[in-house]
């Protein structure tokens, strides 16, 4: 047999793999050589065609076709990587600002807008990150987008510079509760910025939150960082957030002043014990129950340890809760600085505590006073406490809202309503011009829309109804965010009783605490 004599042997993708790279040089002539191609499709296509038919080999062939695409991916990257690096020189020649300002313009934008910014190009991101644009964190939505990565990563790039944090989910607004926004005179000036009033109550039927219970965990790693000057976290409609978790977020913001919590599944009592120890300097407090009226953990001593705490609160809300009068007058009575009180929906509140706020010189120096469907609200108490607003009490009041859906409760009986109730209404809106009275009561069974209008008169229908026993003015120069003051639908249990102790006299708390400054507080209202 005559011997079989082998050529040259053909290189395979394989054997070049493995044989060592070319210079730099060798690689740039032949990159440069591929780039002055005039029309290179074809000419590759067709290169590459060939080298695969004399290629003997199927195996060989697959190689090829897949070194093929590693180059061409290698390439691309390569292109889009000096693209960008080509627009990044481009952007930090034609942008205006420095980097210090450019961070003092990002530190302004809402933490949405900032993202964007930060997805823009390799310039604005290395702005984007830094500390200063996340003093002020906002990621609520009507849609829970946001994990917890997402929020620890926020509070990790914030750290000693965060001063606000809000979390949460928004309930979209009903077309019924939009046509029932109260309307006000174009004279009025009314911040309607954030959400409504008719937002800010518990979801029902709501879809669970992606963010659980540590999400919060980033304000008290590092030994509290980035919550020891926090001074605003609001909370919405996080529905694995229990009391514990806000309790220990709590004890490392020991610099906070504004507090919100919506439809969280907390206690009342302990909330309001980490506040009063750890949160010192809290001056607006807004509460708001995920059950109406089930919360009746509340204690007089947990009222007077707030009242210790935290004495510099000038805004306090508790809507929603079950609340004694006896416990009312504690707070309202040991906080010489309330300026803004809030029971809506609260159960048990019957209205005895208003007697102390007519005491001349140590009555509280109220402006804003909202009892809105409190169910157990006394006609009587009413009318006795707006008789001493006529009398000339209370000259610091501008704001005051009686209206309950089902109506204010008679004087024996809770249980039997007073829809037109005999209270002065219009001789206080005469007398008093500067107070804006908000008092919307239904006809009996049935609730009717009562349209608000600083002209409004108590007026009989052509079929004899009763059409308006409410009135609502505005003072000229009173900024309320009170655009949509209807409250969250009343949810109470079927206690029968009003829960309050009438006899109880609950001790008066002074408090000799030092003044502060105004201008340290931006006030919600």
């Amino acid at each position: 047999m005559d011997p079989i004599i082998l050529g040259p042997k053909r290189p395979c993708p394989g054997d070049l793999a493995a044989r060592p790279y070319s210079s730099p040089a060798a690689t740039d002539r032949l990159l440069e050589s591929l780039l002055s191609l005039s029309d290179p499709s074809p000419s590759l296509d067709l290169s590459l065609e060939r080298l695969i038919d004399s290629t003997p080999r199927e195996l060989d062939k697959e190689l090829l076709v897949e070194a093929a695409l590693e180059v061409g991916s290698a390439l691309l990257e390569a292109a889009l990587r000096s693209a960008r690096k080509r627009a990044s020189s481009h952007n930090a020649t034609a942008w205006p600002l420095p980097p210090d300002l450019t961070v003092k313009v990002f530190s302004m934008l809402d933490t949405r807008s900032l993202c964007h910014a930060a997805a823009t190009c390799s310039m604005f991101n290395k702005c984007a990150v830094d500390p200063l644009c996340y003093a002020n964190i906002d990621l609520t939505a009507v849609v829970p987008k946001v994990n917890n990565t997402v929020v620890s990563t926020m509070i990790q790039r914030a750290g000693r510079n965060l001063q606000s944090l809000k979390l949460g989910i928004w309930p979209s607004p009903s077309s019924a509760e939009i046509s029932q926004s109260m309307s006000y005179s174009s004279r009025n000036s009314i911040d309607t910025s954030g959400p409504s009033w008719n937002e800010k109550k518990p979801r029902q039927g709501r879809e669970s939150s992606v963010l659980s219970r540590s999400c919060l965990l980033a304000l008290s790693v590092d030994g509290g960082t980035a919550g020891a000057l926090l001074k605003r976290l609001h909370l919405y409609n996080i529905d694995k957030i229990d009391g514990p978790a806000l309790c220990t977020a709590l004890s490392a913001c020991q610099s906070l002043i504004d507090l919100e919590v919506i439809g969280l599944h907390i206690e009342l009592r302990r909330t309001l014990d980490a506040v009063s120890t750890y949160c010192h300097s809290m001056k607006r407090l807004f509460l708001e129950s995920s059950e109406t009226g089930r919360d009746d953990s509340l204690k007089s001593t947990t009222c007077l340890d707030l009242v210790t705490g935290c004495p510099n609160l000038i805004s306090l809300a508790l809507r929603g809760f079950k609340l004694q009068d006896h416990k009312v007058k504690i707070l309202v009575k040991g906080l010489h600085y309330l300026k803004v009180v809030d029971f809506s929906t609260s159960y048990s509140i019957t209205g005895i505590f208003l007697r102390n706020l007519v005491n001349g010189a140590s009555a509280p120096a109220l402006e804003v006073l909202i009892l809105r469907d409190c169910l157990h609200l006394k006609e009587v108490e009413i009318a006795r406490f707006l008789s001493a607003v006529l009398g000339g009490d209370c000259q610091l009041l501008k704001y005051l809202d009686i209206s309950n859906k089902d109506g204010l409760s008679a004087e024996e009986d809770w249980n039997n309503r007073c829809y037109n109730p005999r209270i002065p209404i219009m001789q206080v809106l005469e007398a008093r011009p500067d107070i804006c009275l908000v008092a919307e009561f239904p006809q009996e069974a049935s609730f009717v829309d009562i349209e608000c209008s600083s002209n409004s008169q108590v007026s009989r229908s052509s079929d004899g109804q009763i059409s308006s026993s409410s009135s609502l003015q505005m003072m000229p120069n009173m900024s309320l965010d009170l655009s949509s003051a209807n409250s969250s639908e009343s949810n109470y249990n079927s206690d029968q009783g009003s829960g309050n102790d009438d006899g109880q006299d609950a001790a008066y708390v002074a408090y000799d605490g030092d003044s502060f400054d105004d201008a340290d507080y931006q006030s919600p209202w």
